[in-house]
């Protein structure tokens, strides 16, 4: 299961429990590239505080005619089905998710091939790959590791492509969910992850031992 040979959704939320999901961006990376993208924004649940509206330029009133997050619960359970999960920090977007729809349809398990899981995660994280395959000094947040990694201008190019041309900026889901996508494709492409398996990603993506050696098992019965 080459990472390269399974589709992989990388994942961005806008919003919180409060307001609720007000945008989503998705890319599909397949065959080592990006091969589709989709976004739009949603209509809030909740109060959406001025401390959120500040960082990502949404409110309610703005999003008021869009259709809720719910009524993409097929497209979500589908992008499961088909591929594992990725987000820069995916604790966030999995926090998020599960707010809406506790557990998607049973789907394959990517960490333990021929299994079956119903779980949103495990993620691939690239928050957490970075940290200890890329030798990054300090924080990890995505605007720094895409200034660092030097895909800054591939990522405006695709923005022009792809997210409105109001949401070309950080903080808007599509351009982050890029940003991420890119800094994956990075790190892939390095010629030590030339053989790198989707398990592998998803292992070396939980940190936590425990958690880590359960996606280690193999059925021995």
């Amino acid at each position: 299961m080459l990472w390269s040979e399974t589709p992989i959704h990388f994942i961005d939320f806008e919003g919180s429990r409060t307001s609720g999901i007000l945008e989503f961006g998705v890319v599909k990376l397949q065959g080592g590239a990006i091969a589709q993208t989709r976004t739009r924004l949603c209509a809030a649940i909740g109060e959406v505080p001025l401390a959120d509206t500040a960082v990502h330029g949404l409110d309610a009133a703005g999003v008021a005619r869009e259709k809720p997050f719910r009524t993409e619960w097929e497209y979500f359970a589908s992008l499961r089905e088909s591929g594992p999960l990725a987000a820069h920090f995916a604790q966030a977007e999995n926090h998020l998710i599960k707010s809406v729809w506790a557990y998607p349809r049973v789907s394959p398990d990517f960490a333990q091939p021929e299994r079956t899981a119903s779980e949103w995660g495990p993620w691939i994280d690239t928050g957490r790959l970075y940290p200890q395959f890329f030798p990054v000094a300090g924080e990890v947040a995505l605007e720094r590791l895409v200034a660092v990694t030097g895909v800054q201008g591939e990522l405006d190019t695709l923005a022009v492509e792809h997210c409105p041309p109001d949401r070309r900026h950080y903080h808007a889901a599509l351009y982050d969910a890029l940003a991420g996508a890119l800094l994956l494709l990075a790190l892939l492409r390095r010629p030590e992850f030339a053989e790198t398996t989707v398990p592998w990603l998803l292992q070396m993506s939980t940190l936590d031992p425990q958690k880590r050696g359960d996606l280690q098992q193999t059925d021995l019965f």
